[in-house]
C-alpha cells in the first residue's frame, strides 16, 4: 500500500482536481472524508464530490466559536447535497476551557486555543479514517506552497488529498459561479478566509488574503495543515 501511494503521488500532480477527487473516493470509499470549514475552496470540493459520488462523507471541526453565517451555510449544505455533516468538538466546552485556562485564551495564546479546539479534535477524527480530503491551495500560505495533491500525512498517519492544491483563488470562484454553488456571505464583506469569530476580521484594501486571521500575531496556520513528506517503500504502514 505504501508503494502504491508513493507511485500515485508521483503522478497525481498531473491530474485535474476532479480526477484526484475521483481517485480518492474510489480508493478509500467510506474510509475517506472531506474536511471543511466551508470557505470558498471547501465549497468547490463539496460540490465536485457531489457530482462524482453523492454519498460522500464530510466533517468539520466545530470550535463552537464560528460565525452565524457559517452555521447557516452548514444547514444549507445538508439540505442541498443530502449529506450529514459530521461535527467534531473539543473535549472542553467553551466554559470549561475558560475555567481551565482563563478567559479569552485566543487573545493570549492562540496556538493553545487552536490546539484545544481544532487540532486535538481533528486527531481524534482522523484516527477513524484512512485518508482525508482538504481544500488547501499552494498560494495561500508559505507553509502550503509545497503541498502535493496526494501525500502521506506524517503528522496524523494517513493519506492526505489536496485536489485543488494548484488552483488560484480566481479558479475557485469561477467554479462556484459556473455551478451556482452556495458560499458564506461573509466573503462578500471582505472576509476571504473565515475561522472563529474571535480570530477573524475583514481585510483592508491592499492586505494579504489571510491578514484577517489571528490579526496582531505572526500566526498564519491553526496547525491542521503542516506539510510532511510521503513515506518511502520501507516506511510504516498506512491504515487499512
Amino acid at each position: 500500500m505504501n508503494e502504491k501511494i508513493v507511485a500515485v503521488q508521483s503522478i497525481a500532480d498531473s491530474w485535474g482536481a476532479e480526477d484526484v477527487l475521483r481517485w480518492a473516493l474510489a480508493e478509500f470509499g467510506r474510509d475517506v472524508a472531506i474536511s471543511s470549514a466551508f470557505g470558498a475552496e471547501g465549497m468547490a470540493i463539496i460540490d465536485m464530490a457531489s457530482r462524482i459520488q453523492p454519498d460522500f462523507r464530510i466533517f468539520t471541526i466545530d470550535t463552537e466559536f464560528l460565525f452565524p453565517e457559517t452555521y447557516a451555510l452548514m444547514d444549507r449544505i445538508e439540505q442541498r447535497y443530502g449529506v450529514r455533516i459530521e461535527r467534531i468538538y473539543s473535549t472542553l466546552s467553551p466554559e470549561a476551557q475558560e475555567g481551565a485556562h482563563g478567559p479569552a485564551l485566543w487573545n493570549r495564546n492562540p496556538d493553545q486555543c487552536c490546539n484545544l479546539r481544532k487540532v486535538e479534535p481533528l486527531c481524534r477524527k482522523l484516527n477513524e479514517l484512512c485518508a482525508w480530503i482538504t481544500g488547501i491551495r499552494r498560494d495561500q500560505t508559505p507553509s502550503r506552497a509545497a503541498s502535493p495533491k496526494v501525500a502521506w500525512d506524517k503528522s496524523f498517519g494517513l493519506v492526505k488529498v489536496n485536489p485543488i492544491a494548484d488552483w488560484s483563488s480566481q479558479q475557485v470562484w469561477r467554479y462556484l459561479i459556473e455551478h451556482n454553488v452556495p458560499y458564506n456571505p461573509l466573503h462578500d464583506r471582505n472576509f476571504p478566509s473565515i475561522g472563529c469569530t474571535h480570530c477573524t476580521r475583514a481585510i483592508r484594501v491592499g492586505e494579504d488574503q489571510r491578514a484577517g486571521r489571528w490579526s496582531g500575531f505572526s500566526k498564519t496556520e491553526c496547525g491542521l495543515h503542516l506539510i510532511q513528506p510521503a513515506p518511502t517503500s520501507e516506511a510504516g504502514g498506512i491504515k487499512s
